[in-house]
C-alpha cells in the first residue's frame, strides 16, 4: 500500500499525542481586566499537545514568560485550535468587558503569531480571522508551514506588519518556500530563509524514531538552536523592554 506524503504525516504525527487532548491553558482568566502590553501566540504542528517540551515553539514560550512574567500575554495552542486563539484574543482586547471591540481596543492591539508545519498554516489562518474583525496584528512567523485543507499559507494578510518563513525543502514533508503580502504596502516580507539539514545535520533528541526517520528535516528544522534563535530574536524584538515601551 503507498501512501502519500500528507497521509503518511497524520500516520505518523497520530502517536505523538499520546494521553488524552485538553485544551490550551487559558491562564487569561485572572488577568482579562488589563490589557497586555503585547500577545504572543505559538502554535505547535501535526497533533502535537500545546505542553510538549520537546518541541521548539513550547521552548520558546517557556523562555519568554519567564523573562516576561507580567505585561505580555505567552500562550501556545494546538494547531487544530486556531478559534480558540481568536476568541482568547478578542476576550483580552476588550477591556471593558462591553462584548465588543471599540476602534481604538484594536488599535491597542499588539499581537505575534508563530507556528511551526501546520502551526506555520494556522498561524496565517489566524492573521486572517484578525483582519476579518479589524485588527492588527505585528508580525507572523512560519516555520516549514504545511497548508491545512488546501488554505493557502503564502498569501500574507493586509493587517500583518512584518512576516517572516523560514523553510527547508528536502524529505517527505517540507515547507512553503515563500510567502507574499496581500498588500506589499502594508507587509514587510522580513525574508524567505532556507535550511539544508544534508550538510548540517540537527540533533532531536526526544523525538520518537519514526519522526526522525521520516520526517527527519521537518523536525530538524523545528528543534535546531539557531531557528530557534531567530525565530525568538524576532517576537522579542516587537517585545517591551522591562520599562520602556512598545516596540512597533
Amino acid at each position: 500500500m503507498r501512501f502519500s506524503p500528507r497521509a503518511l504525516f497524520l500516520l505518523l504525527s497520530i502517536p505523538l499525542t499520546c494521553g488524552p487532548t485538553d485544551v490550551a491553558r487559558t491562564r487569561a482568566t485572572g488577568s482579562e481586566s488589563r490589557l497586555p502590553r503585547a500577545i504572543v501566540i505559538g502554535f505547535v504542528g501535526g497533533f502535537i499537545r500545546h505542553d510538549n517540551r520537546i518541541h521548539g515553539g513550547v521552548q520558546i514560550a517557556d523562555r519568554l514568560r519567564k523573562d516576561y512574567p507580567s505585561g505580555v500575554y505567552i500562550e501556545v495552542f494546538e494547531n487544530h485550535r486556531g478559534e480558540q486563539a481568536h476568541q482568547l484574543i478578542l476576550r483580552l482586547l476588550d477591556t471593558d468587558h462591553d462584548g465588543s471591540l471599540s476602534a481604538e481596543e484594536k488599535k491597542n492591539a499588539h499581537i505575534i503569531i508563530y507556528g511551526h508545519s501546520w502551526g506555520g498554516s494556522e498561524t496565517v489562518a489566524l492573521a486572517r480571522a484578525l483582519e476579518r474583525d479589524g485588527i492588527p496584528v505585528l508580525l507572523t512567523i512560519q516555520v516549514d508551514s504545511v497548508p491545512k485543507g488546501g488554505a493557502n499559507d503564502g498569501e500574507i494578510p493586509a493587517n500583518v506588519k512584518q512576516a517572516a518563513n523560514f523553510y527547508q525543502s528536502n524529505g517527505l514533508l517540507h515547507g512553503l518556500r515563500e510567502i507574499h503580502g496581500a498588500d506589499p504596502s502594508r507587509t514587510q516580507i522580513i525574508g524567505n530563509f532556507q535550511f539544508d539539514y544534508h550538510a548540517h545535520p540537527v540533533r532531536c533528541d526526544g523525538y520518537p524514531w519514526f519522526a526522525r526517520l521520516f520526517e527527519r528535516p521537518h523536525i530538524e528544522i523545528e528543534c535546531d538552536p539557531n531557528v530557534q534563535v531567530r525565530v525568538e530574536t524576532l517576537i522579542r524584538s516587537k517585545l517591551p523592554s522591562a520599562s520602556g515601551p512598545l516596540k512597533s
